[in-house]
C-alpha cells in the first residue's frame, strides 16, 4: 500500500510550454531511443477537432501527440513532470519517459506511454509521471484505460515498480487534502511480495490517514480503471467489478489534478539496465455525475467515431 508522500505535489514541476514552442518552430525532435519527443513507432495524428466542444463538464483525451515537446499537449491542460521530489527514487522524474507511440487498436491510433528506467543506481534511474494543470476535478466519474505491466519491456524482472492513476489535492500540506489512487505493483514493495493492485482514499498525507483495499491479482495488459466520487462514498472498479468503497471522511473534500505515473519504491538490486512501460489509451472525466461503464464507453465510442481526440468542458475553479 502506498506511503505517505511527504513533498507538495507542486514541488519543482517545470512546464514544457516555452521549450515545446521554441522546439516546434525548430522543427526539432528528441532522440527517439530516448522515449522522448517524436517516438519512432508514431504514426501521423489525425486532424484534431477544431474547438474542444461537447458535453459541459466533460474532459477526454485520446493522448494523440506527436511527442513531448507538442504544443497542443500543454494547450489541453497536460504537464510532464522534470522536477525534483518523491515519491520512489527522488529527483529523477523526466520527460525523456512520455511518448506516443502509435497504437491502431487504440482510440486516435496512439497511446500515451510512460516509461521508467533503471540500472539499480539512482545515477541511472528516470521515473515518468503526467498531470492536469487544472485544478478543476471533484466529484464525479473518473475512468481510464490502462495497459499494466506484468514485467519489464527489457532487462531482469524484480523491480518494485508501481503504476498508478489518482486524482490528488495539488498540495500534500491542505487542511481538505484529498487523494484517490489505483496503484499496481506487479512485484509488491514495503514488504509485499505481489503483485496487487491496491486502492487508497486519503484523509490526511502527513500524518497518513487513509483507508484501503488490496487485490492479489496479476493484471498484467488493458483494463478500465474507474472511480466514482458521488453522495459522500467512493467507489474503485476494474473492468466493470467494484472493488472498493470508502466513505465518511474518506472522499473528496476539494478539487484535485489527474495524475498518471510509473515509479520505482526502491533500487534492490543493480547488474543492467531494466525498462518499464505504462501506457494510456485515454481518460474520461464527468464532472459532478456517476456514469456507468457501459455510458462511458459508450461516450468514449461516441467520441472515436465522430474522430474526436480532446474535450474539456469542465468548469475551472
Amino acid at each position: 500500500m502506498s506511503q505517505p508522500r511527504r513533498t507538495s505535489r507542486r514541488r519543482a514541476w517545470t512546464a514544457l510550454t516555452l521549450p515545446a514552442l521554441l522546439c516546434a518552430l525548430a522543427a526539432c525532435s528528441a532522440d527517439p531511443a530516448t522515449g522522448g519527443g517524436t517516438d519512432a513507432a508514431a504514426g501521423p495524428a489525425r486532424e484534431a477537432s477544431p474547438t474542444p466542444t461537447g458535453p459541459p463538464g466533460t474532459l477526454f483525451d485520446t493522448f494523440n501527440y506527436t511527442g513531448a515537446d507538442d504544443p497542443s499537449l500543454t494547450e489541453h491542460g497536460w504537464e510532464i513532470r522534470t522536477g525534483g521530489g518523491g515519491p520512489g527514487i527522488k529527483d529523477t522524474w523526466s520527460a525523456d519517459g512520455a511518448a506516443f507511440p502509435s497504437d491502431p487498436t487504440a482510440k486516435g491510433g496512439t497511446v500515451l506511454r510512460l516509461r521508467s528506467t533503471t540500472d539499480g543506481t539512482e545515477q541511472g534511474t528516470t521515473q515518468a509521471e503526467i498531470q492536469t494543470t487544472s485544478r478543476s476535478f471533484f466529484t464525479g466519474t473518473y475512468a481510464a484505460r490502462i495497459h499494466l505491466s506484468d514485467k519489464p519491456t527489457s532487462g531482469r524482472d524484480g523491480d518494485h515498480v508501481v503504476q498508478t492513476f489518482f486524482p490528488i489535492s495539488p498540495a500534500d500540506s491542505s487542511d481538505d487534502y484529498s487523494e484517490l489512487d489505483f496503484e499496481y505493483l506487479p512485484n509488491g514493495g514495503w514488504g509485499s511480495v505481489g503483485p496487487q493492485l491496491d486502492n487508497v482514499s486519503w484523509y490526511k498525507a502527513d500524518p497518513p490517514d487513509r483507508v484501503h483495499n488490496t487485490l492479489k491479482r496479476r493484471l498484467g495488459g488493458w483494463h478500465t480503471m474507474m472511480i466514482t466520487a458521488m453522495d459522500g462514498k467512493v467507489t474503485y472498479s476494474l473492468d466493470g467489478k467494484e472493488l472498493f468503497t470508502s466513505s465518511g471522511k474518506y472522499v473528496p473534500r476539494e478539487q484535485m489534478d489527474i495524475h498518471f505515473s510509473n515509479w520505482l519504491i526502491d533500487l534492490p538490486f543493480t547488474g543492467g539496465p531494466r525498462t518499464w512501460d505504462m501506457k494510456i489509451d485515454w481518460v474520461y472525466h464527468k464532472a459532478g455525475e456517476a456514469v456507468s461503464r457501459a455510458d462511458v464507453q459508450k461516450t468514449v465510442d461516441d467520441f472515436d467515431t465522430a474522430g474526436t481526440d480532446y474535450v474539456n468542458t469542465v468548469p475551472k475553479p
